[in-house]
């Protein structure tokens, strides 16, 4: 029986990339732009994954749509000014991250592809400052889907990559993320080095602390172990 092709499905912000200190100084810009009290750190990070428009009417509860609005263009410009500053030194790369992409890509039945509450701007940058052209043969973006947990970005990565939904595991920081696999049907594992904590990835199928422990928990997942 041949083997089949399988596809891994990453998140980026808390997943692949550190990018708190990008992220809590671009919503602090945005805030105040508008002379609006920053919500708290903590607060900010449990909103990651979801799409600007949802993430600020939660950080923002009450605001009208001009606010709101004003607060998402605010966000994108000040995290551009911040990316074209600072590069990729404001959002590194997670300790074996780039390893784990490059020994997965190696494999010729392995596809992998992105999922990310990111703009296609926000992301295409991200690529670029990390030189990580060319390694994801789909990447979904919030400028084409509903927010996660919607399983929508899933569905567009199954499609474009004709692997079947059991072979497929999307890899993720928040419950966001998780939610968002178990809707499209599909295996989930959760890092504990991201923006939720461990007691909210309870639906994953397994959850890793470092990217050395990612093979064994997709072998797992793919019922290989």
């Amino acid at each position: 029986m041949s083997t089949p092709l399988r596809l891994v499905i990453f998140d980026v912000d808390g997943t692949l990339v550190d990018s708190q200190r990008d992220i809590l100084a671009a919503m602090a810009g945005a805030f105040a732009a508008l002379g609006l009290a920053v919500p708290p750190d903590e607060a900010i990070k449990g909103i990651v994954g979801l799409s600007l428009p949802v993430a600020m009417d939660r950080l923002a509860p009450g605001a009208s749509e001009v606010t709101l609005d004003a607060l998402v263009a605010g966000y994108k410009h000040s995290y551009a000014e911040r990316r074209r500053l600072h590069g990729a030194d404001g959002s590194p790369m997670f300790p074996g991250a780039r390893a784990a992409l490059d020994r997965l890509g190696n494999d010729p039945m392995m596809q992998l592809a992105v999922a990310t509450g990111k703009s296609r701007r926000g992301l295409d940058g991200l690529i670029a400052a990390h030189g990580l052209q060319g390694v994801f043969v789909s990447t979904q973006v919030a400028d084409d889907h509903p927010s996660k947990p919607h399983p929508s970005m899933i569905h567009a990565c199954l499609r474009e990559t004709g692997v079947d939904a059991a072979q497929a595991v999307i890899i993720g920081d928040t419950e966001f993320d998780i939610e968002m696999g178990k809707a499209a049907g599909i295996g989930a594992i959760g890092v504990s080095w991201g923006y939720h904590p461990r007691a909210r990835l309870g639906r994953a199928d397994a959850v890793i602390d470092s990217f050395d422990m990612l093979d064994a928990a997709l072998r797992q997942v793919w019922g290989l172990a």
